[in-house]
């Protein structure tokens, strides 16, 4: 019995209908390269402007600006996020003559804490076009501070980590929610007694993560990284997606997209009522007044973080040490200060597990060693060229807003916030002569 139907193979065997395949077979042998512009337009376009801005970013000199403030100035967290609010104004985005023919990008910043052997430092690695700009707007919310131009501190380690005399364990993060909700901010780290001392209510988050830095030991290194990109709502619409979800947890009735002319004469056809006969429907109690505290406080969090500058962000952290003195739960001190960000009704960050220098398979022999490796030299080579997860492709960040920023990364201020020893500090500050002073 056949397996086609006769019909089908009376088809096949005519020989009209061989003429028909054998002149579609010419024809595409003949135009068959019509296609591939259609088909490699997309590839070849990323691999040109992957050339054109790797070729930009190459001229572009960078430098780290080390920031010291006085062990004594006590300053709120407000002062960071107008730091930040500044900083924003680096924004530049490219034209498209600009991107697609010199290759040019938004320039970001890279925001890192660093500890070499207990020694802690506060680097901003920038531009250095954009120097004088950046100085002088630390120097606006931070006038007794000092910054000095310092080397990259990355190239003081060997350059092939993992080898044989050094280790590492890192990964990057992510938020565990979409990056409309916010992370916990500073202004939720505040001591509501009132029979608590002004300079004790207000409890740093970074001070954690700095006292955990201070006990490192010679050989041991521990660097936490912000890379952070000035942005709009044309560069990424979390306004719009924001907005969105708050609408929805009010319950607000979002209006349908209008229809045409041509649409709304179809529907008049056939309902026999035009759209504004439609009855609206009310109701006697406002949604916002069903809403419970806790649907409150998520919305009020979520219009207040896009109302505010953006910037699109990766964060990691990277714990390198010599074999000899490795400290496997080393690894805890930045994994406890992130979690310090997280609530379960609005955002948090969590390791991405894709990055994770950890690997294990069911069937452990699969290559696991080598994979964990691979992991670990990635995770190097980006954290010194400061690219994203992704690089080169696009994705693996999330928007902050400047109030999470700030939470995030701010000046150690006050003995009673911060006490650790370890970190650098202007121990003096200055001041101008007495007006009345001879000369």
């Amino acid at each position: 019995m056949p397996i086609l139907n006769f019909p089908l193979q009376e088809y096949f065997l005519n020989s009209a209908a061989q003429e028909n395949i054998a002149l579609a077979w010419k024809v595409f042998n003949t135009w068959w390269w019509a296609a591939l512009p259609f088909i490699f337009f997309k590839p070849l376009a990323f691999l040109w402007l992957w050339w054109r801005r790797q070729i930009w970013i190459s001229r572009v000199k960078r430098i780290n600006l080390d920031v010291r403030v006085p062990r004594e100035t006590i300053r709120p967290l407000r002062a960071m996020e107008n730091v930040f609010s500044g900083l924003w104004q680096l924004y530049d985005p490219p034209n498209p003559r600009e991107k697609w023919l010199e290759g040019k990008i938004q320039l970001s910043l890279a925001l890192e804490i660093v500890s070499i052997g207990g020694d802690i430092h506060f680097i901003i690695r920038i531009p250095e076009g954009s120097r004088n700009f950046i100085e002088s707007t630390i120097y606006s919310q931070y006038p007794d501070a000092e910054i000095a131009v310092i080397e990259d501190y990355t190239k003081y380690v060997p350059q092939d980590i993992p080898n044989k005399d050094w280790d590492a364990w890192g990964c990057d993060y992510q938020l565990l929610k979409d990056d409309v909700y916010p992370i916990k901010t500073y202004a939720r780290f505040f001591e509501e007694r009132p029979d608590v001392a002004v300079e004790e209510k207000r409890i740093d988050p970074v001070s954690s993560l700095l006292e955990g830095m201070a006990t490192l030991k010679p050989g041991e290194q521990l660097w936490v990284q912000i890379l952070a990109e000035p942005i709009t709502p044309l560069e990424d619409d979390y306004v719009k997606r924001g907005r969105a979800v708050a609408d929805k947890i009010a319950r607000r009735v979002v209006p349908s997209p209008k229809k045409s002319l041509l649409l709304e004469g179809f529907d008049l056809m056939i309902s026999g009522k035009t759209p504004g006969e439609v009855p609206e429907v009310k109701e006697l109690i406002p949604p916002e007044m069903k809403l419970t505290p806790g649907e409150r406080e998520v919305l009020g969090a979520i219009e207040e973080k896009v109302g505010k500058y953006g910037f699109r962000c990766a964060i990691r952290f990277l714990y390198l040490s010599k074999r000899d003195v490795y400290f496997g739960p080393a690894k805890a001190i930045p994994m406890s200060f992130f979690t310090q960000f997280s609530t379960q009704n609005l955002n948090g960050m969590k390791p991405w597990t894709k990055t994770i220098t950890k690997v294990h398979t069911i069937t452990t022999w699969f290559l696991d060693k080598r994979r964990v490796y691979l992991r670990k030299r990635k995770l190097f080579r980006n954290y010194i060229q400061r690219l994203t997860p992704l690089f080169p492709r696009m994705g693996g960040t999330f928007v902050l807003n400047i109030e999470e920023l700030a939470t995030l990364y701010h000046f150690p201020a006050g003995r009673a916030v911060v006490p650790a020893p370890t970190i650098p500090r202007v121990e003096f500050k200055k001041g101008e002569a007495p007006p009345g002073l001879p000369i």
